[in-house]
Order: C-alpha cells, then sequence, then structure tokens
C-alpha cells in the first residue's frame, strides 16, 4: 500500500506521474481495503471551492463510506513520507481551506446516512454525520419531530462538521451562542488516525480542540447537536436606520434582552442610499411586488450608506395574529428606526431558515453563484464598530460590494473560550460585532477578482492601522507568524493541540498553519 502511496509522491516526471496515478488508483483502493472509493482522474471539484480565487489538485479524491474509511486514509498518510489530508464538506470555503495539493482530499458528504434522535438528561439531542447538510437536519427534526437546532448560519447547504470546525453564526447566536456552542458530543477522526468520541467529560482536550479548530485536529464525522421545539412561524421584519449610532444602540438593546422580551432572531445590514440593484434601495424589501423601498421617506440629511435591522419572532399556529401583532409593537416600539420604512411577512419556520435558498437559486440563474465570491469575514470589538463603519462603510465600501453587507453584533458569554475560536480581546465588554462581507458580483458585471482581493487586504490594513480589536472568521493567512498574531495568547495551547492530535501535521493543510513533518 505504501509503494502506491510513494509513487504518488515521489514521480518527477509529469506525464508519467499522471499515469501512473490513474494507473494504481485502484490498486490504492484495494491496498487500503475501503468501503467507499478514491477517483484520481475526476479530481477537479476537490480542487475548487465556492471562493474560487484558488485551485489545488490533489492526487486523489476519496469518497469514504464511514468512519473506519476516513481513519485508514488518515493513517496511510500517516506512514507515507509528506502525503497530506484534507476533509471537504460542500466546498463553501472561500481561501482553500478543505484542498490538499498533491494530498488527498475526502468527500464528507459521500459518508453513509446517519440520523437519530437522542435525549441526555432529558434534552434532545440530533445525533448526524459530520458529511450531513444543515438543511437536510433541519427538515428531518422538523417534519419529524417538530424539533430544530437551536443555533444556525445562513445559508443550510453547508456540512454539520464544516461548521462546527469553524464557529457557525446566524442571527440566534446573540441568544444560544454559535453552533460550536451548541454540541454535546463528536465522533472525531484524529491525525494519528484514532476514532475517538469526545465530549466535555469524555476526552474534553480534543472535544475544544476540534470545535472551531479549523480541521488542524481531526475530522469530525458525528455530532450530537442540541434540539428544542420548533415554532411553526416566523414574523419576519426589516427596519431602516440612517444614523450608525441609532442602528447599532437598538441592535445591542435586543441582544442582551431577556428571551422572553425579545426577538428571537436578530441580524442587520449595510446598504446604498441609491436605487444599487445589489446593495442599495431595492436589496431592502423582504417582498418588491407588496412593499417597494419608497426612497421619499429617506430625510434629506442621510448620508450615502443606510441601515437595515433584521428581526423575526417565532411563534404557533394557535397564537392569534392579534397576539403576535402586539408583541411585535411592543418589541419595536422601543426603537428608534424610520417608521415608514418598515417591511414585514409571516412565514413558516422551514421558509425562513431557507431563505437564502431562494438566493442562491437567483445568483445560479444569472451565473454569480459559479462566479469567484472573495468573500471578507470578521469580528470587530463594541469599542472599535462605529470607527469601522466610518472608516470602512462609508469610506473604502461607500460603492457597495455587489452582495450584501452584513452587520450584527452578538454576545461574548454565549461563546465557550475552551473551544479553538477566536474572538475579539476586550473581554470587559460582553459585546462584539460580525460583519460579513458577501460579494456576488464579478468581472465583466463588477470589478476584478484582484481588484476585490486587495480590497479585502485594503480593509484589513486599514484595521491594523486604526488599531482595532479584530479577528478574521473563517481566517485565512499566508505565513506562521500572521496565525500567531491571529490567536494571539491561545497560540501556544493551539500548537500543543496540534502536538497532541496531528502531531506530523497531515490535516487541513490548506489552511496553511502548519507544514507537513516528514518522517525523520
Amino acid at each position: 500500500m505504501i509503494a502506491y502511496l510513494e509513487r504518488f509522491v515521489h514521480g518527477n516526471d509529469v506525464e508519467s506521474r499522471q499515469a501512473d496515478e490513474e494507473d494504481d488508483c485502484s490498486s490504492l483502493c484495494d491496498a487500503l481495503d475501503l468501503q467507499g472509493s478514491i477517483d484520481c482522474v475526476a479530481t477537479g471539484l476537490a480542487g475548487k471551492d465556492f471562493g474560487g480565487v484558488y485551485s489545488f489538485k490533489p492526487l486523489g479524491f476519496v469518497k469514504p463510506a464511514n468512519s473506519d474509511d476516513v481513519a485508514r486514509v488518515v493513517k496511510a498518510a500517516l506512514r507515507s513520507s509528506n502525503l497530506t489530508v484534507a476533509a471537504r464538506g460542500n466546498g463553501h470555503s472561500i481561501n482553500g481551506q478543505a484542498m490538499a495539493d498533491r494530498g488527498l482530499v475526502m468527500d464528507m458528504r459521500s459518508m453513509e446516512d446517519h440520523f437519530q434522535v437522542v435525549r441526555i438528561n432529558g434534552t434532545p439531542y440530533a445525533d448526524v454525520s459530520g458529511g450531513a447538510l444543515w438543511e437536510d437536519v433541519l427538515k428531518r427534526c422538523v417534519l419529524d419531530f417538530g424539533l430544530a437546532p437551536r443555533s444556525w448560519t445562513d445559508y443550510l447547504s453547508l456540512t454539520v462538521g464544516g461548521t462546527l470546525s469553524n464557529a457557525g453564526v446566524s442571527g440566534q447566536a446573540f441568544r444560544y451562542g454559535p453552533q460550536t456552542s451548541n454540541v454535546a458530543e463528536l465522533e472525531v477522526v484524529t491525525g494519528k488516525g484514532d476514532i475517538i468520541i469526545c465530549s466535555e467529560a469524555q476526552n474534553p482536550q480534543l472535544f475544544f480542540a476540534a470545535l472551531g479548530g479549523l480541521g488542524q485536529f481531526g475530522i469530525i464525522t458525528r455530532a450530537k447537536v442540541e434540539l428544542q421545539p420548533a415554532p411553526d412561524k416566523v414574523r419576519w421584519i426589516r427596519v431602516v436606520y440612517t444614523e450608525f449610532e441609532e442602528f447599532s444602540r437598538d441592535a445591542e438593546l435586543l441582544v442582551t434582552r431577556q428571551e422572553n422580551d425579545s426577538f428571537d432572531y436578530v441580524e442587520g445590514f449595510v446598504f446604498l442610499n441609491s436605487d444599487d440593484p445589489s446593495n442599495g434601495w431595492p436589496s431592502v424589501p423582504l417582498d418588491p411586488q407588496q412593499a417597494p423601498f419608497d426612497p421619499s421617506r429617506i430625510p434629506a440629511t442621510a448620508g450615502s450608506v443606510l441601515y437595515c435591522l433584521e428581526v423575526a419572532l417565532h411563534y404557533r399556529d394557535t397564537d392569534h395574529p392579534s397576539t403576535v401583532d402586539a408583541v411585535v409593537n411592543r418589541l419595536l416600539g422601543r426603537l428608534g428606526f424610520l417608521r415608514h420604512l418598515k417591511f414585514e411577512m409571516d412565514l413558516n419556520y422551514m421558509e425562513f431558515l431557507l431563505r437564502v435558498k431562494q438566493a442562491e437559486e437567483h445568483a445560479k440563474a444569472n451565473g454569480d453563484w459559479d462566479a469567484p465570491h472573495p468573500w471578507l469575514n470578521l469580528f470587530v470589538s463594541k469599542s472599535d464598530i462605529a470607527d469601522f463603519d466610518r472608516h470602512v462603510f462609508k469610506n473604502i465600501l461607500k460603492g457597495g460590494v455587489g452582495g450584501p453587507m452584513l452587520i450584527y453584533p452578538l454576545t461574548r458569554s454565549m461563546w465557550d473560550t475552551r473551544t479553538s475560536v477566536v474572538i475579539p480581546k476586550d473581554e470587559n465588554d460582553e459585546i462584539f460585532y460580525i460583519v460579513a462581507l458577501l460579494r456576488f458580483t464579478a468581472y465583466p458585471k463588477g470589478p476584478s477578482v484582484e481588484k476585490m482581493v486587495a480590497q479585502n487586504h485594503e480593509i484589513i490594513k486599514c484595521c491594523i492601522n486604526k488599531g482595532f480589536d479584530f479577528k478574521l472568521y473563517l481566517p485565512h493567512y499566508s505565513s506562521q507568524e500572521e496565525w500567531k498574531a491571529h490567536f494571539g495568547n491561545q497560540w501556544t495551547r493551539f500548537v500543543e493541540r496540534k502536538a497532541s492530535f496531528d502531531p506530523l501535521a497531515i490535516l487541513a493543510p490548506g489552511q496553511k498553519i502548519f507544514s507537513r513533518i516528514h518522517h525523520l
């Protein structure tokens, strides 16, 4: 078996190497005794991602059937001189994080279906495969059990293992924390090829390392995700502000109120004070056919960018409409938005959580989905967010990004510091913000990829030069020094965890944190 692997790694002549790789595929699969398969020819998908900025051809695209297959592949790489392994979910990384240049990429979506609802001390959990899509978890939980996970991402065609390896953030995170704060147990295949069940009580070091660990310590093959009763309906509302101070004040008010005294979902975004179809007035109404945006309602004193607070209230079919109206009016009555620029609609719970699916279908229809997406995601401290707005949204991004510019507050106490996730340093402030620049329009419709990437670098440089307390979310750096700065005082812990669970740095080479260690 190792002979096959070594030929992959050490061949010199390109054509003969490619021929050797193709000839040895079936033999390699037999040698590994996989229940799944390895494809060394049609590897194109494994060398691409949603970001569309990077592309690296792997040696092979592994389709594991189960955790045992994952472990066998990792052990084979462990015994080779320099082979690496990357886990690929649904391919939505932005900067090649799930790629393995001349390594093995594992298609986690091919793992056998695993789903059951279990109870731990009376609390329900979904026990699901790491390769399961969140949208499938949603449908099975709601339709079969009337339950749903507590914390989500906005886009649900992402894998469970993928988001848990980062954080998993949406408008529910202020109340329940990110998805990494809503897991009781993981099954992880480490960089040593060991299959380990871990939780807060059992193998806790690996449990907290893997959560938000960027795939550096193990591949998440199964997870138990906390559930709660699913509501029937959602009142979805957007309101408009001209001033960032008022927008942020109201958003922070909502995320710090008690559960029975606020909305169940709180997000927000910046938009242009113009008719730009991607970033302007048309991007605000929930249903433009019913209630189009009326720009005459905007005060003449408004600036070039405006702000939208997006909230949602859960309710049951048995709740009388007047009761829902009364709760909504009471909660909105505290807020300082422009009263004539309010948009709302009622829809069922699953429709609300799958709302981004419509945007995906539209983007696929017009070709934007397959274009590059050099997105930028950041966590910014509350103390710096007003200056960030002034320097970034009102200056660098005054022309928009061709897609949503999200900004909304998160609550620090809902994030478990034992995980590998890194957030802004100021522990004295309960609030910090997520900023997500989701570019959807690329050349020739918009600026070139190079210009968009350059603008991302300009934003990061601005944050550094201004001394902002910020961290990249879904981070991407090109040097270990930058990674050390990113992790700060958590770097030592991160390195120690790497030495414990992936000592030869086999896993997730696309993150570019550690270099593969060769056998001595």
